[in-house]
């Protein structure tokens, strides 16, 4: 990470601590929401499936396997880059943390109770699949559709699945600006965005997605305050006439678009 990214990322995080609610819900009207920040976002427990997925995170931190790596991100082409990367490195610069892997699960488990419904899940960017396996352990009933840009990354990916027993996810391989346009479900509950870290990629993504959400539907968007680039994007969709609240979780950011609920912007310390 340049310096410069690096300078504004404390930055930002101070800004966020300093003006951040360390809320438990007060000051929300919406019932749903309420609920959502005080039992959810506040959880501190741990589910049955925690410690096995952490137990793969650490079989990734220390697998010193090379791979030949596709990257249509931000530091990517069109076509693509190769770069050759253990998969030790992958797993401990890029995989999601803990934290926010749990949320995901925390964020699915509530929507589940509250639908009593399985879910349609959408996970762009999936990594070594740390973050689709809490997406997916959840309830074996939730579509869990997630899309990779390098078939080596995700091959290791299917291989945490399995030894999981994770059998309701699918996968789609190749670039996400042209794989999101041809196999996004028509209805969306929950989908987690952490793949091209560009403004211009954040905003195209989340504008496709946003007509797609269910009622009750989010999006959870990586690193809003990673760049200027995606502090931008954040700020912007902030202001999106289809969405009425979000919640500013310093390392993600949630989107909601239901009409019930009033134009409100959170910033919540967790």
């Amino acid at each position: 990470m340049a310096k410069s990214s690096k300078i504004h990322r404390v930055l930002t995080y101070l800004k966020h601590y300093l003006s951040a609610w360390n809320t438990t819900g007060e000051g929300i009207h919406s019932p749903y929401l309420f609920h959502l920040v005080h039992f959810v976002l506040r959880d501190r427990n741990a589910f049955y499936c925690f410690a096995e997925i952490e137990r793969k995170r650490a079989l990734l931190e220390a697998c010193p396997d090379v791979l030949d790596v596709v990257d249509y991100g931000s530091r990517g082409s069109k076509d693509g880059t190769h770069v050759q990367r253990r998969v030790c490195d992958i797993a401990r610069g890029q995989l999601e943390s803990p934290r926010v892997g749990q949320l995901l699960f925390r964020l699915v488990h509530f929507m589940n109770e509250q639908e009593k419904r399985p879910l349609e899940i959408l996970e762009l960017g999936t990594s070594l699949g740390v973050t689709t396996a809490y997406l997916a352990s959840v309830d074996s009933r939730n579509k869990v559709m997630t899309l990779e840009g390098s078939e080596a990354v995700l091959t290791v990916a299917q291989g945490i699945w399995r030894a999981l027993k994770l059998e309701n996810i699918e996968w789609k391989q190749g670039n996400i600006d042209d794989t999101l346009f041809k196999c996004a479900r028509a209805k969306l509950d929950i989908v987690y965005v952490d793949a091209n870290h560009t403004y211009e990629a954040t905003m195209r993504y989340v504008d496709y997605l946003l007509p797609r959400l269910t009622e009750r539907g989010m999006v959870v968007i990586d690193d809003i305050h990673y760049s200027e680039e995606m502090e931008n994007a954040w700020q912007e969709l902030k202001q999106d006439e289809r969405v009425t609240t979000t919640m500013d979780l310093y390392h993600v950011g949630i989107l909601f678009v239901s009409p019930c609920y009033l134009k409100r912007h959170y910033r919540i310390r967790l």
